[in-house]
């Protein structure tokens, strides 16, 4: 076996959507809140300070010191890190990893099995994990189904119908708490590190069934701040497209719904976020209907960049198939069970 495919077989309990190991990330706050396996608690050994002074001495004194003062600072802790364990592991397995599977994940576990519980770490660490990661992403097997569509289609509506449908499915834009665009961040919370990102579309990629078709938006690079993974991305260019329209009364309706609940200020910020696009007198009117309460003159108005934009992205789309399919209706329950029969079509 080689060695991807050891680490991969490792990892596979990680991955497993049914998993029932509790999982401890044991490296500083920093490193847990950039990016952490799904699932894991954060019990620090090292403070976000302290790992920054254990790292100083160990470069600028010695190893020795800075073991020594690594003992200095968490031997005070070790009551601390037994009493969340039990709250956390109770009478279960854990599995305990930190960044390459050495002395911290290693001197933890020591602790907590000195202490009665049964642990084990990751070889290899959070590293070897975010290695998997980028396996599960570039996986070329993926039979995704691309749902395209112009601003206000309803497309993420339309994957939720999906999957209440019975399909399997990818929100991306749920993924990364943005809805794509420069609207996306209204009524979204923080989104999460790029890292995280990947991470969570993971662990969600391998709750599928690999076998089957998976249905996913047509989404632009960068979702808010978030760069699709380097691997995934061509593969998402390169699977078959389909490519809807619904009249334009319902994708502004659609909208209408969607953003006119929001904060009015946060609705005229995100305007002129695309003023160069807009032109000053299209701003001016939106920010009007805004203030006004029209959020169908508003929406029509931010309709004229975005239909361009899209056009744009389906221009450079890379698939060979692109399938376009024309609805009289906005009714997203029925648009998906008739996408349902028309995925067969590919």
């Amino acid at each position: 076996m080689e060695a991807t495919e050891q680490i991969d077989a490792l990892l596979a309990p990680i991955f497993d959507p049914n998993q029932t190991s509790n999982i401890i990330d044991v490296r500083t706050p920093a490193e847990y809140n950039l990016g952490h396996i799904i699932g894991a608690k954060n019990i620090p050994l090292l403070s976000n300070e302290e790992r920054v002074e254990i790292g100083t001495l160990y470069k600028q004194s010695s190893p020795e010191q800075a073991f020594d003062r690594g003992i200095e600072l968490v031997g005070p802790k070790m009551h601390t890190f037994l009493k969340e364990a039990r709250q956390f592991i109770g009478n279960q397995e854990a599995t305990i990893y930190c960044w390459r599977g050495g002395k911290r994940s290693q001197s933890m576990s020591w602790l907590f099995n000195m202490a009665g519980f049964k642990t084990s770490t990751i070889p290899g660490g959070y590293k070897a994990y975010r290695k998997g990661v980028a396996r599960v992403l570039g996986n070329k097997a993926l039979k995704l189904i691309v749902l395209g569509g112009k601003t206000g289609s309803g497309k993420t509506k339309i994957l939720h119908e999906l999957s209440a449908q019975g399909e399997q499915v990818i929100d991306l834009e749920g993924l990364a708490n943005h809805k794509g665009s420069a609207f996306g961040w209204i009524g979204e919370a923080a989104q999460p590190s790029i890292e995280h990102f990947e991470n969570s579309l993971a662990h969600q990629i391998k709750s599928l069934d690999l076998t089957k078709s998976i249905w996913i938006e047509n989404e632009s690079r960068m979702i808010g701040r978030i760069a699709i993974q380097e691997d995934f991305w061509p593969i998402l260019k390169a699977s078959p497209l389909i490519n809807i329209s619904i009249p334009n009364k319902d994708r502004i309706q659609h909208l209408i719904d969607t953003y006119s609940k929001d904060d009015p200020q946060d609705l005229k910020i995100a305007f002129e976020k695309i003023q160069k696009r807009l032109g000053g007198l299209r701003l001016k009117q939106a920010v009007e209907a805004v203030d006004k309460g029209d959020y169908a003159n508003a929406a029509a108005i931010a309709l004229t960049y975005y239909d361009k934009s899209y056009t744009n992205l389906l221009e450079k789309n890379k698939t060979e198939f692109i399938y376009k399919i024309n609805f009289e209706h906005g009714n997203f329950a029925e648009i998906a069970k008739d996408l349902i029969v028309y995925k067969h079509k590919i």
